[in-house]
C-alpha cells in the first residue's frame, strides 16, 4: 500500500469516526432532551394543582374528586411501605443467591441458575398481580395471616383482620420482583472484585466464608447498595401488580394486614375518572413526585456501583 493510499484511507477513517461519534451524540441528545421534556410537561400540567392545593397536597389525607378535596400522603405512604417491605423481604434473598453464584457456585451450575433467577424479570407484571390475587392472597388470607396474629400479634403490625389483599401481599409480589435486581447487579459487583482480594485473606489462613465476609463484600458494599436502591426504584413505579393485591384503600394503617393504596396504582385506577382540570392536575402532580424520586434513586444507585466498577482501576493505578 502506497503512501497516498494510507493517507485516503486515514482520511476516510477520520470521516467516518466524526460521522459515528455525532450520531451517537445526537442520539445522546434526543434522549437527554425527551427526559427533560417529559419532567416539563409533568411540571406545567401539575401547576394548577401546585396553586390550589400547595404543600397541603403532600400532607392531605383526603382524596375526594367530587368535592375537589385531593391529599397524596395515603399513596406516599402506601408506596413507601410496601417498597420497604419489599427490600426487607428481597435483600438478604437476592444478596445471598448473588454471593452464591459470584463465590461459590461451580461454573456449570452458575449459568443456568443466574438465567433462570434474570427469567423472573421477564415476567410480565400483570402476570404477577394475577397469580398474586388468586393463589398468593387466599394462602395469606387462610394460613400466614392467622398464625402472624395469633404468635405476633402484640405487635402493632400484625393486627386487624386479614383480608390476603394488603401491604404485606403487595411487599411480597414486589420483593419477587424487585430479587432479580438485586442479584444480577450484586453478582456483577462481587464478580468486579480483585482477585489479589481473596488471594490475600486465603494466604492469612482465612476460610472461604471469611474470605467472602470480610475481603469480597466490603470492597462490594457500595454496589450492593446501589444494587438495593436500583430495585427500591423499581419497586416504588411498580403499578400493575401492587394495584391489583394492594386493596387500594385511601386509609392509613401501620398493621400490615391493612389494604392500601400506592402513588402508581392511584393513577392507573383514576385517570379515565378525571374529568376535569383539577383532578387530571393532581394525578399529574402524582406523577411528577414518582418520577423525581425514582429518577434520584436511580441517580444514586448509578454513582454506588460505579464506584465499585472503577475500584480497581484505581488501585491499579
Amino acid at each position: 500500500m502506497t503512501f497516498e493510499d494510507r493517507k485516503g484511507r486515514g482520511r476516510y477513517s477520520s470521516r467516518s469516526d466524526r460521522l459515528f461519534t455525532g450520531l451517537t451524540l445526537v442520539m445522546v441528545v434526543a434522549i437527554l432532551f425527551l427526559a427533560g421534556l417529559m419532567v416539563l410537561q409533568l411540571l406545567v400540567a401539575s401547576i394548577p394543582a401546585m396553586q390550589a392545593l400547595g404543600w397541603h397536597f403532600l400532607v392531605g389525607m383526603d382524596w375526594d374528586p367530587v368535592h375537589e378535596h385531593f391529599g397524596a400522603l395515603p399513596f406516599i405512604y402506601g408506596t413507601l411501605a410496601s417498597s420497604l417491605l419489599a427490600l426487607i423481604l428481597a435483600a438478604p434473598l437476592g444478596i445471598g443467591v448473588a454471593i452464591f453464584l459470584a463465590e461459590l457456585a461451580p461454573p456449570w451450575f452458575r449459568a443456568p441458575v443466574s438465567f433462570m433467577v434474570e427469567l423472573l424479570a421477564a415476567i410480565p407484571s400483570v402476570v404477577y398481580g394475577v397469580w398474586g390475587l388468586f393463589v398468593m392472597a387466599p394462602w395469606l388470607r387462610n394460613m400466614v395471616q392467622p398464625w402472624l396474629s395469633e404468635h405476633l400479634g402484640f405487635l402493632p403490625f400484625f393486627q386487624g383482620p386479614g383480608f390476603g389483599v394488603g401491604i404485606l401481599a403487595a411487599g411480597l409480589i414486589l420483593a419477587i420482583m424487585v430479587v432479580p435486581t438485586i442479584t444480577a447487579v450484586s453478582r456483577d459487583v462481587l464478580m468486579a472484585v480483585p482477585n489479589h482480594q481473596r488471594e490475600a485473606m486465603l494466604a492469612l489462613g482465612a476460610t472461604k466464608w471469611e474470605t467472602t465476609w470480610k475481603a469480597v463484600i466490603p470492597y462490594g458494599r457500595s454496589g450492593i447498595v446501589g444494587a438495593i436502591i436500583l430495585a427500591l426504584g423499581r419497586a416504588l413505579g411498580e403499578t400493575m401488580a401492587a394495584t391489583m393485591v394492594i386493596g387500594n384503600s385511601l386509609d392509613i394503617s401501620i398493621s400490615l394486614f391493612a389494604p392500601a393504596n400506592t402513588m402508581a396504582s392511584i393513577i392507573a385506577n383514576s385517570y379515565a375518572e378525571a374529568t376535569y382540570g383539577l383532578h387530571a392536575a393532581a394525578l399529574i402532580e402524582i406523577a411528577l413526585i414518582l418520577f423525581v424520586i425514582t429518577l434520584i434513586l436511580n441517580i444514586v444507585a448509578r454513582l454506588l456501583v460505579r464506584r465499585v466498577a472503577i475500584g480497581p482501576v484505581r488501585m491499579e493505578a
